[in-house]
């Protein structure tokens, strides 16, 4: 199925995200508020993580396998994610739009983060683990790599437990939208 790219990056630009329902037909959405992960000093994790980045057990890179990532995200017994999902984030990745920051041990998968590069925006879609840790070590890293980079903003979309350890913060859609123009105004490159 062909997938109108354009479109669908005109879409996330105006600040919507895609989900399938429980039904997987696919829909729109927007949010009153949006969850960012700091990219400053707010950003935080806990010390017995820092033990784990300390050991480098882990490896990262990004779109070794974005299929594996993009199915890691999906796998589990409720999701948003559908088939037809997939394929736009299939569509978006060979466009340069979509991308996935993963962790290895070894040759193996350990975990990662599925998100879409526009400007100086990560939309961060979904995250999963196969190895404990792989996907805490994978938010470590790519706040890092966004930092690098001089990204405006890393948008989780939802508020979360997990991410709240990291200093997840929310703002309201007024002010996201504010961010999101000068993201858009930024020329960031992502690799």
């Amino acid at each position: 199925m062909q997938y109108d790219v354009a479109a669908i990056i005109q879409g996330y630009s105006n600040g919507y995200f895609l989900m399938a329902d429980e039904n997987n037909h696919l829909g729109w959405y927007g949010s009153c508020d949006r969850t960012l992960i700091p990219l400053d000093e707010r950003f935080r994790y806990p010390k017995s993580l820092r033990r784990v980045l300390n050991q480098n057990r882990f490896s990262t890179a990004i779109n070794r396998d974005f299929e594996g990532v993009v199915n890691g995200c999906a796998n589990r017994d409720s999701t948003w994610i559908s088939e037809d999902l997939k394929d736009i984030y299939y569509a978006l990745n060979q466009n340069g739009w979509a991308y996935s920051f993963e962790t290895w041990q070894g040759d193996q998968l350990a975990g990662g983060i599925l998100g879409i590069v526009i400007g100086g925006a990560f939309i961060g879609e979904s995250m999963f683990f196969r190895i404990t840790e792989g996907s805490k070590v994978a938010m470590v890293k790519l706040v890092e790599r966004l930092r690098t980079k001089k990204f405006v903003f890393f948008d989780a979309q939802m508020m979360n437990p997990h991410l709240e350890r990291f200093g997840a913060y929310r703002i309201e859609d007024e002010e996201y939208q504010v961010l999101l123009d000068k993201a858009l105004k930024s020329n960031c490159s992502f690799i």
